[in-house]
Parts: C-alpha cells; sequence; structure tokens
C-alpha cells in the first residue's frame, strides 16, 4: 500500500509539473506570436505614414573632388579668412561640438576660446543667431541656406544671394554660396574699421564698405594666394584655373566640397531603417516616428526627405540677443521679404544628429531637447513662461520677455501652432527616442577632420 501511495503520489506530481511545463510553453508561444504580430503592425504602420509623406532614402549627393576637398580642409579651419586672422569658419562649426559652437549665440571675431567656454571680446557684439550644424549638407534637395532664407536655388539654375543672383556656373550649389558671406560679415569674421590683427597689423579687410563684398573677396584671395603653401592646393583644386583667374567663388566651392565629404553621414539608425533594416529603430523609436509623422503633426513642418520643409515658420520663439535693427530685434524671414506676416519667421531646421547639436533654435533659447519638444506642443504658453535662468548672464539681459514684445511675436503665430497638442509624458519620451535614432554614429567623434595645422601657419586647435 505504501509504495502504491507513492508511485501515485509521483504520478501526479509529474503530472502537474507536466502541466505547468505545457502552460508555461503555451504563454512563451503566445508571447512569441503577440510580439511577432505587434512588431510588423508597427512597421506597416510607419510604412504608411512615410508613403503618406513621401519619404524615402536621402540621396546623400555626389561624392566630391578629393582636391578641392583637400583644400577646403585648409580653408575652413585657417583664421586668415577673417579680418583680424583670430577667426575661422570651424570657430563657429566645430566638429569637436558636432559643427557648431555648443552656444546659443555664436561669439565672432574679437572672441577668444572655444565653445561654451569662448569669451567675448571687448565692445563686441553677440552674433544674432545660433550657428546652424552643417551637415549632410551634400543632398541635392537643399535648396536654402541661412535661418532666414538669404540663399536660395531658383529653378532657372541661379542662386538667389545677399549679393544677388549667382548663376550655378559661377557657383556650384547653395553650400558653396553661403560659405561666401560669413567673411564679410563684420561681427562673425571681417571686423570692424580701426580693428588690430592678432600680429599687430592693421585689418585692411575691415577698410572696405561692408556692401562692397566683391571688393572683400577680393582682399581675401591677395590674402590666401599670398601664401606660398596655398598656390599648389588652389592649383591642385582648379587644375583648369590659372592663379591670376582664381575667384573667392573658387575659395568657396572648396570649402563646401569640405563640408560635404566630412560632414555627410549615412549610418543613422533612421536611415538604416529607411535602407531596409527593419531592426534599426527600437521599438520605442518606432513609436516615437508614428507619433511624428501622425498624431503629434512634427511632419507638417519637418517634412520630406531632409525633415524640413525649408521653408519659414513663426513658432513663438523667445527673443534672445542683440537682434538684427536698430531697434534690436530679429524679425527673421521678414528681413528678407518685408512681408509683415513673416515677422519672426525662420526656416525648419533639418533634424539629422539633432540630439548633438544644442542650443536649440534660431537663438539657442533652449539647451534641452526635451524642451524644445515640449515647445513645440504649446507654444504661446511655452513663450509666456519662458524660463531664462540657463543663459549666460551676458544672454539673460539681451532677453526680450516684455509683455509688447510677447503680443508682437505671438501676433504673427504659425496657424500650425495655435492648438496645444495633447501629448502624454511617455508619448513625449517616445518622440525623444525617435530624435536621438537619427543620430549617425560616425557622426558622434570627429576629431579626425581636423588638421594638424594650415597654410597660413595661424592656430588650428583654439
Amino acid at each position: 500500500m505504501m509504495r502504491q501511495s507513492i508511485a501515485s503520489l509521483t504520478e501526479k506530481i509529474s503530472f502537474r509539473i507536466g502541466l505547468l511545463i505545457v502552460i508555461a510553453l503555451v504563454i512563451l508561444a503566445v508571447s512569441v506570436l503577440w510580439i511577432s504580430r505587434s512588431e510588423p503592425a508597427a512597421d506597416d504602420q510607419l510604412a504608411d505614414l512615410l508613403r503618406q509623406a513621401g519619404v524615402v532614402q536621402l540621396d546623400f549627393g555626389p561624392v566630391q573632388d578629393p582636391a578641392q576637398v583637400a583644400l577646403g580642409q585648409s580653408l575652413f579651419f585657417d583664421k586668415e579668412l577673417s579680418g583680424n586672422r583670430d577667426t575661422s569658419c570651424a570657430t563657429c562649426h566645430h566638429p569637436l561640438l558636432w559643427t557648431g559652437d555648443g552656444l546659443a549665440l555664436s561669439l565672432g571675431t574679437g572672441g577668444d576660446g572655444l565653445g561654451p567656454t569662448r569669451v567675448k571680446g571687448d565692445g563686441r557684439a553677440f552674433v544674432p543667431r545660433n550657428a546652424p550644424e552643417v551637415f549632410n549638407r551634400g543632398a541635392p534637395e537643399w535648396r536654402t541656406m541661412f535661418w532666414d532664407g538669404r540663399i536660395i536655388a531658383q529653378d532657372d539654375q541661379t542662386l538667389l544671394t545677399p549679393a544677388g543672383i549667382m548663376p550655378l556656373t559661377q557657383i556650384n550649389n547653395v553650400t558653396a554660396a553661403q560659405a561666401m558671406f560669413p567673411p564679410t560679415s563684420a561681427d562673425e569674421m571681417r571686423g570692424h574699421p580701426g580693428d588690430i590683427d592678432v600680429f599687430g597689423e592693421p585689418n585692411e579687410l575691415a577698410r572696405i564698405d561692408g556692401d562692397d563684398v566683391e571688393a572683400i573677396w577680393a582682399g581675401l584671395m591677395t590674402r590666401l594666394l599670398a601664401i606660398p603653401d596655398y598656390q599648389p592646393l588652389f592649383q591642385a583644386a582648379f587644375p583648369d584655373k590659372s592663379l591670376d583667374d582664381l575667384t573667392f567663388h573658387d575659395a568657396a566651392k572648396a570649402i563646401g566640397a569640405f563640408e560635404i565629404a566630412a560632414f555627410t553621414f549615412t549610418d543613422s539608425p533612421w536611415d538604416q531603417y529607411l535602407a531596409g533594416d527593419m531592426s534599426a529603430l527600437s521599438d520605442e523609436a518606432k513609436q516615437g516616428a508614428i507619433l511624428f509623422y501622425g498624431n503629434a503633426g512634427c511632419v507638417r513642418c519637418h517634412s520630406g526627405n531632409l525633415m524640413t520643409d525649408q521653408q519659414y515658420h513663426n513658432i513663438g520663439v523667445p527673443h534672445i540677443g542683440p537682434g538684427k535693427d536698430e531697434a534690436g530685434v530679429d524679425n527673421g524671414r521678414f528681413l528678407e521679404t518685408e512681408n509683415p506676416a513673416d515677422q519672426f519667421a525662420f526656416r525648419t531646421p533639418p533634424l539629422r544628429n539633432v540630439a548633438l547639436t544644442g542650443p536649440w533654435l534660431h537663438n539657442g533659447a533652449y539647451d534641452s531637447l526635451e524642451t524644445v519638444v515640449r515647445h513645440h506642443l504649446d507654444a504661446a504658453n511655452s513663450l509666456l513662461a519662458y524660463d531664462m535662468s540657463h543663459l549666460a548672464p551676458e544672454l539673460q539681459i539681451t532677453c526680450r520677455g516684455d509683455a509688447a514684445m510677447q503680443e508682437a511675436i505671438l501676433e504673427t503665430l504659425d496657424p500650425l501652432m495655435l492648438a496645444p497638442t495633447p501629448l502624454t509624458d511617455a508619448e513625449v519620451g517616445q518622440l525623444l527616442a525617435f530624435l536621438h535614432a537619427l543620430t549617425a554614429p560616425s557622426a558622434t567623434s570627429l576629431a579626425h577632420t581636423l588638421p594638424d595645422s594650415v597654410p597660413s601657419g595661424l592656430p588650428v586647435r583654439d
């Protein structure tokens, strides 16, 4: 009897263990089935939204001429391009700062140091706008440059620029055209009359009328071609031209070629996803993308393959900085069009590598990407409740938070921003996960793009 009882008990235990194993296997199978069904559902939903938005893999543009890239690298880092020989293109678009400068508003000629530690020179003003990143500017879809669209590619194969119409036979793309103008700006690179350069010599470029950009460009070429080591670089980059025939347009083409070659990245999780790798995005990032292209409405402005409509919107950004007119106001696109509806409107920024490129917006008003997202969800109230405590003291005193300025900004607030967008904290987190998925791993470390030296012999790494 005892043996039968033990055998019976053993059978019951074995049966129950077997039943538990079966139940566990069923639960596991159901879980796997649920996961396998839920992931394609997200992918299918996102694919449908991308079809509706016309989004496909970005054309990153053609490979650049290596000789022009080599010349452009030297020019990009050479302070010889500034009147006082103290500022280069890289000062405000530095690779170690992800092609920006880490400042809300840049500090141009006369400043000292690099990035967030840079200090303003005596008697100098902040550059009125944030230094934009220069990622992926070789994409043929780019038609505009600058926050206010001062450069526009037109349908007749010409570029509209601050210096007038430039045919593409003279300057080959909007990136090269953009490179021509910071050296003509008194606050950014050229300097002011009476300035003395780093060698104690008079700044001859600052004596030229600021509107005479042709004379400024000619003066820059005189400087560059007087440096023996630049001559073979220019000859290799433009073998069909004699040194006497070279112009600053050619220098700008080389700078653009370097920017495109050095700062074009195709390996972000988002770009890999668009290329067909469905596993490149996390589930949270996929949900964020569905929000971005769906209920959150981000795609209304951050549209197309560049993630910008290249249009101009007043999104209620707090007014910071010295402004662009005599009243100390930056009216954005209005300064180009004189259309009252364009007051405080600025070009929609692209978003690849956006998590790297703070502070954000046209004047660096926010130093948190989450705060930028939340501003877009309720722009009017965000403007009215703006907290400037994170700004440097010198910038805080330029913040125009008075009722009259806020009312002026809200008067032309883009209709897309009028109604608050209700999102939960979890949904904001999903959006942020998607924005972080726009970061290319190869863009996170760019020290290799710095040259050891430049032909002028001026310092490169400060």
